[in-house]
């Protein structure tokens, strides 16, 4: 089933969706690698290397490449690749050959599920990052009108992690309510004060030093749901970075997020919602639910005025449920109404 196909052309997925605190992320099969060139023996090769990064998106954590069921499957990834494309960089050099591929979702679910690895749904939460650099001319904030490359290093680095990104807008209401001294101390008031209009509950902040000889040190610091992580880095250059801070929020997440897939429970789980007036909610709901890669079928059983209730087949207990579905800030947890109910909702309009 291509789920993340049908997340892209529901329409209706839109008004369940939306959400300040996560985003359906697109893309989680698909990997763009540097090719050699454009023979059998460097597109298998590529593959392999496209598919271990489809594999971290996916578990969240690159601790998966470890693992040695794993490894052996991916031996097998040019059989499971479903389209592949070649295409050429952007860089200074002219523009280097590289692939794309998009691979088979269900086997890479099946593959993971039978290593017992974590599968981290396509429904995460968005990450704001306050970056201030300083070199020779100073300190500044990483936009793309200061650092263009920076911040684009910024944005693919989260996408390859498969983590949903946005950089401020750097604009007046920004300005005053975060000065780049605040931003470089890591002071978190100021910074979750500026970070409040952008109704993210996760935002990470770095101060970074560009030394003369290419290489880049300094700090991260993740705030998320009243907590806090900081780390000191020295990287091999920006890239290297960036990629460290990455880490730090993906590695996270997954460990929040991520399930590791169960045999479903042949009678399912039953899921209430209540305050659903509409039959475009009606349907939003149940297209949302169903777009989870743990869930395959979210059947209605009862529809009683504004109250609907479902029997979901998941992969996944309904304690591990509850933590992903409840980032859709439009499903608020309510106390259930009859006891064979075991997760409960209200819909907010």
């Amino acid at each position: 089933m291509r789920k993340l196909i049908a997340i892209c052309l529901c329409s209706v997925l839109a008004l369940a969706a939306t959400s300040g605190r996560a985003e359906i992320v697109r893309g989680l099969y698909s990997a763009q690698v540097p090719v050699a060139d454009q023979s059998a023996g460097a597109l298998t090769a590529a593959s392999r290397e496209a598919l271990s990064q489809v594999l971290v998106k996916i578990s969240g954590s690159t601790g998966v490449l470890r693992n040695p069921d794993v490894a052996a499957s991916m031996r097998e990834a040019r059989k499971h690749v479903l389209q592949y494309a070649y295409v050429r960089d952007n860089g200074e050099d002219g523009g280097g050959l590289e692939a794309r591929f998009e691979f088979d979702d269900s086997w890479v679910v099946e593959m993971l599920t039978r290593a017992g690895e974590p599968l981290w749904t396509a429904n995460r939460p968005l990450v704001l990052v306050w970056l201030v650099a300083e070199d020779a001319g100073g300190r500044y904030f990483v936009n793309h009108d200061s650092s263009p490359e920076l911040a684009g290093q910024v944005l693919e680095a989260f996408a390859r992690r498969g983590v949903p990104v946005q950089l401020p807008l750097f604009d007046l209401a920004d300005s005053t309510a975060l000065s780049t001294e605040e931003a470089w101390r890591l002071y978190g008031p100021a910074l979750q004060a500026a970070s409040t209009r952008y109704d993210v509950e996760n935002f990470i902040a770095g101060r970074m030093v560009a030394l003369s000889t290419g290489s880049a040190t300094g700090d991260w610091s993740y705030f998320y749901e009243g907590d806090r992580i900081d780390r000191t880095v020295t990287a091999a250059d920006a890239a290297d970075f960036v990629e460290r801070g990455v880490t730090i929020v993906a590695e996270d997440m997954a460990a929040r997020y991520a399930v590791a897939p169960t045999l479903s429970d042949q009678g399912g789980l039953t899921l209430s919602v209540q305050g659903v007036q509409r039959y475009a909610d009606y349907a939003g709901v149940v297209a949302w639910l169903e777009g989870l890669e743990l869930i395959e079928h979210a059947n209605v059983e009862r529809i009683s005025g504004d109250r609907i209730e479902l029997r979901l087949q998941a992969s996944a207990g309904a304690g591990q449920l509850a933590s992903i579905i409840e980032l859709n800030e439009r499903l608020i947890p309510v106390p259930p109404q009859a006891p064979h109910i075991q997760l409960s909702y209200q819909w907010q309009n």
